[in-house]
């Protein structure tokens, strides 16, 4: 892969799914080398998934390329404090570093006797997507980290969570999937499912999707007894009183993070503050504490954190003013 235009082409083979394993191999450490190889990976990825299926119709993608990365510059010059510009890019470029080196390791390296451990961070105005070396797929949200080993005697699958994860494991009969959270575990053998479990937060929420999993005691919990959810349930445990409620939910508003799509459904300001924080990366002071009773529905999917705010404040009464890095939110 000496020139970018042939880099070009192995990236939308891969995307449409023609290279080889050797080609995909090579690519993959070629991306792990270095951020400037990760960054132009995920530019091409995000044309390709815009307005492209098919390597031939390149040459038109590379017009469009240049206008938007003309946009993207003219943007940077005009926003102050990058609070303008839509996290997409961002997180593609986190999510692409994560996997790059972490598949571009394993291919360089065989998979140890002995257990080596691994921590992967989103960092906050990120989402990250993963692939563990058992095939389970991890997105991992804004402001999250989890933990995990590999090595070839291990009885089991184990991640350690503080944050949000959205998981597709694989099928492992002899091998069980463990998530832990600073109060409980989830054991699955191969399901979809949600958990959101940052360590700030006064409660953990565990959301299935597809498959079933169970919910047991941990090191630092013990559960009266296990509880076991079915498609559509989700579990709430609150920190603060020992409490578990399972109940019925839409999925989707509590899943859909995952695909840059934000649901909220009367959600208090409080909460909306601390999420908008995550998902951005940037610092939000409200100087009226009666601002955080207010509720909030809407959607978001590819707005900046200040377009979101304009938005906001048509429904309610509040404005907002920037300092450096920091959102001050106000009443009007």
């Amino acid at each position: 892969m000496d020139s970018k235009k042939s880099i070009k082409s192995k990236i939308i083979a891969h995307l449409d799914g023609d290279l080889s394993q050797d080609e995909l191999n090579g690519l993959f450490i070629w991306i792990s080398k270095s951020k400037e190889n990760a960054r132009f990976y995920a530019e091409i990825k995000d044309l390709w998934e815009a307005s492209v299926s098919d390597a031939s119709q390149f040459a038109e993608t590379e017009k469009e390329w240049e206008k938007f990365e003309a946009r993207v510059k003219k943007q940077k010059r005009h926003n102050p404090a990058n609070l303008f510009i839509s996290p997409k890019i961002v997180q593609r470029i986190a999510a692409i570093l994560i996997v790059a080196v972490l598949i571009g390791s394993l291919i360089i390296r065989l998979i140890p006797e002995k257990p080596t451990y691994f921590t992967a961070i989103a960092p906050k105005g990120s989402i990250s997507q993963m692939i563990l070396p058992d095939s389970t797929i991890v997105y991992l949200n804004a402001g999250s980290e989890i933990k995990y080993a590999i090595g070839k005697n291990l009885r089991q699958r184990e991640v350690s969570l503080n944050g949000e994860a959205f998981f597709e494991v694989a099928k492992m009969k002899a091998k069980p999937f463990i998530v832990h959270t600073s109060s409980y575990d989830v054991r699955v053998l191969g399901t979809k499912f949600n958990v959101k479990a940052y360590n700030l937060d006064s409660k953990i929420e565990t959301t299935l999707l597809e498959g079933s999993i169970m919910a047991t005691s941990s090191g630092s919990f013990a559960m009266a007894e296990n509880v076991t959810l079915k498609p559509g349930e989700q579990l709430i445990f609150d920190k603060e009183n020992n409490k578990i409620l399972v109940k019925k939910v839409d999925t989707e508003l509590f899943t859909s993070w995952k695909d840059n799509k934000l649901i909220f459904i009367k959600m208090s300001f409080d909460e909306l503050v601390v999420l908008l924080e995550r998902k951005y990366g940037v610092d939000i002071e409200v100087e009226d504490k009666d601002i955080l009773a207010y509720h909030y529905s809407g959607t978001i999917k590819n707005e900046t954190v200040l377009e979101l705010l304009d938005i906001i404040k048509h429904t309610l009464p509040i404005r907002y003013e920037i300092e450096g890095q920091t959102i001050n939110i106000l009443k009007k």
